[in-house]
């Protein structure tokens, strides 16, 4: 994992203190996530991701944010509670912060540096966004929640796909399976 990245301070959803150096030779996910979003089921689709591949050295890091349309309000007992709850969440969950704008947290700033587009339906999903009346970022910035990014063992950012990417994407997996597929 590049040092830089792996150096960068995170707080779990418990206020216990992580960075990415801990989860160091595993492949990971990293989204943004937020409990009253239209994508909000893709939890369900996370957990099942995790589970299947976790012991193959994969973890789901999920970063709740409230930037897009104030859809992630909870605290962080509330959100920890509704993902337990209503999607069975066992993958990490972190402390609520920025994953755009000025104040962005620094994984997020590492990340969209280092992967500054995005694969997937992004122009679609911008335009239907803008059709509700919003106006959505452009890249670099993260689009919207449940956007993810692949880090591999070695701690490269590969990949970067669109929020309406579904966990269960065939061009989200091939990645996660072509990464785990490669030595720790």
């Amino acid at each position: 994992m590049s040092a830089e990245l792996a150096a960068i301070p995170l707080t779990r959803i418990d206020g216990q203190p992580d960075t990415l150096a801990n989860h160091a030779g595993n492949v990971l996910l990293v989204v943004n996530v937020a409990s009253k979003c239209g994508l909000t089921p893709q939890y369900e689709a996370l957990e099942a991701l995790y589970e299947a591949r976790r012991d193959a050295g994969f973890e789901v890091l999920g970063f709740p944010a409230n930037d897009f349309g104030a859809q992630e309000p909870g605290t962080h007992e509330e959100i920890a509670a509704f993902c337990s709850l209503n999607y069975g969440v066992t993958f990490p969950l972190f402390a609520k912060a920025d994953v755009t704008g000025p104040g962005k947290q620094p994984l997020y700033a590492a990340l969209t540096q280092a992967q500054p587009a995005k694969t997937g339906p992004a122009a679609e999903f911008r335009e239907r966004l803008k059709g509700y009346g919003m106006t959505p970022t452009e890249d670099p910035e993260v689009l919207w929640n449940f956007e993810k990014f692949v880090i591999a063992r070695d701690g490269s950012v590969v990949a970067r796909f669109a929020p309406a990417v579904t966990p269960d994407d065939p061009a989200l997996t091939a990645v996660i399976e072509a990464e785990l597929a490669k030595p720790a």
